[in-house]
């Protein structure tokens, strides 16, 4: 992995952790993460006069990848609503990059480096560190937290590996990224209506600008992870991208006020390990 690729994963993965962040403290997260999504296709949109028109092929990986996203928001919204950030949010998102190299191994015939195989176990291990220790109370879990946590996390591997294929089979990373968001933003706003019905309208609208922003930072978090899975294996691009548990652990204390442990401290040694045997992968 280049360093230009390392350091643009690490600018997304702060995003990614930001936007996690303004969905916890939202009343509604249904309607916070769905306006989001919506945010991410209004900031796409302009972008579709300038890119490639998806092949055939390429429209069956984003039919998929908007999909396997609806399922991740959904469990991902429960896993917030029964668990703190510190908790629900590395969990998570602490099996998936295993879960994403087998998945690659398996499906896409691509092999990680050694190294990187080995920083990715590090930085695995220390997510799930912080979960185990990471939540209101020490090693104990809400048990519904952790089941909705664990289904998110293969659904982002999921996703991961869809997105990573469609990608590289589209004319540009940016063409893929773009289409798929509109797609998902049109997919997402039918799916409010028929749950919610119009009063949804009316519910977003005051929000318009923290979907707006939440919009751009999940967009430009999640084109730069598909353009650097265009130029490294998918399974450590997806694994660097999970040092967003070190800005959302920052969050949780600073913004939050949950609680800081020594178990984090020691979890996220573990997380900087692994992004330095990434990089050296």
């Amino acid at each position: 992995m280049t360093l230009s690729v390392f350091l643009a994963v690490l600018g997304a993965a702060a995003m990614h952790a930001v936007w996690n962040a303004l969905i916890k403290i939202r009343l509604d997260r249904f309607l916070s993460i769905s306006l989001m999504t919506i945010g991410m296709g209004v900031a796409a949109t302009p972008a579709m006069l300038v890119v490639d028109f998806p092949q055939r092929e390429v429209w069956t990986w984003i039919v998929l990848s908007t999909a396997i996203h609806t399922l991740y928001r959904l469990f991902l919204i429960r896993a917030y609503e029964t668990g703190d950030l510190a908790q629900a949010y590395p969990l998570a998102r602490g099996a998936a990059p295993l879960l994403t190299t087998i998945g690659g191994i398996l499906l896409i015939k691509e092999f990680p480096p050694q190294v990187a195989i080995a920083g990715i176990v590090l930085l695995s291990a220390g997510t799930l560190l912080m979960s185990l220790r990471g939540g209101r109370k020490v090693g104990v879990f809400d048990r519904r937290s952790v089941g909705f946590a664990l289904i998110t996390s293969v659904c982002v591997a999921g996703y991961t590996l869809t997105d990573g294929s469609g990608a590289r089979l589209a004319s540009t990373a940016s063409s893929y990224a773009v289409w798929l968001f509109v797609t998902d933003a049109l997919w997402t706003l039918a799916l409010c209506l028929y749950l919610r019905g119009s009063r949804v309208l009316a519910a977003m609208l005051p929000e318009w600008k923290t979907g707006i922003v939440t919009g751009l930072l999940g967009a430009a978090s999640y084109w730069i992870a598909m353009w650097a899975m265009t130029r490294a294996p998918i399974a450590s691009v997806a694994a660097l991208r999970e040092t967003s548990i070190l800005f959302a652990m920052m969050i949780s204390v600073f913004a939050l006020r949950e609680t800081a442990t020594l178990w984090r401290a020691a979890a996220a040694m573990f997380i900087v390990a692994g992004v330095v045997a990434l990089r050296l992968g």
